[in-house]
């Protein structure tokens, strides 16, 4: 499973569900439902954009939840939880994460995949302040999730 708010997918969430979908029989790319943390796009909208830009995988589902990642995991069967790591900052949170997943749920095994150095400095944080500012976006997530993000921010033309 591949957690995450995907609030938008960028083309380094893409990169590792391209490359963990060839290492796993099922990849389930699990959208968190936390409204606490006021994402741009609803859970609707990013599902829409995960389902637009996923299809080429076929071993890939597209699920939400709320919750504990871990529990949720083990709800699907998942016993692979991913993550992505771009930097030694990432790594700090990401393995305290994975600690306590493992005390909790200690069946299920977190993975971390390295980005791939294109991508090393893109996050959904990132693109959306980009694009706010009107900043060019383009390259760093697939061209669908480009139009989402300049309808969402300007309004319709």
């Amino acid at each position: 499973m591949y957690p995450g708010s995907f609030d938008p997918i960028t083309n380094g969430h893409l990169d590792l569900i391209a490359r963990a979908s060839r290492l796993v029989d099922r990849l389930i790319v699990a959208i968190l439902r936390n409204e606490a943390k006021a994402p741009l796009f609803s859970v609707e909208e990013r599902m829409r954009m995960l389902e637009a830009v996923l299809h080429p995988y076929p071993n890939v589902e597209i699920a939400t939840f709320e919750g504990l990642t871990v529990g949720y995991a083990a709800e699907r069967g998942a016993n692979v939880i991913l993550r992505g790591i771009r930097a030694v900052s990432d790594y700090e949170y990401e393995l305290q994460m994975a600690l306590m997943n493992r005390r909790l749920r200690p069946e299920i095994e977190t993975v971390f995949l390295m980005a791939g150095e294109a991508y090393s400095y893109i996050s959904s944080r990132l693109v959306k302040e980009v694009a706010r500012h009107g900043g060019d976006v383009s390259g760093l997530v697939p061209e669908q999730v480009c139009e989402r993000l300049r309808w969402k921010l300007a309004g319709p033309a």
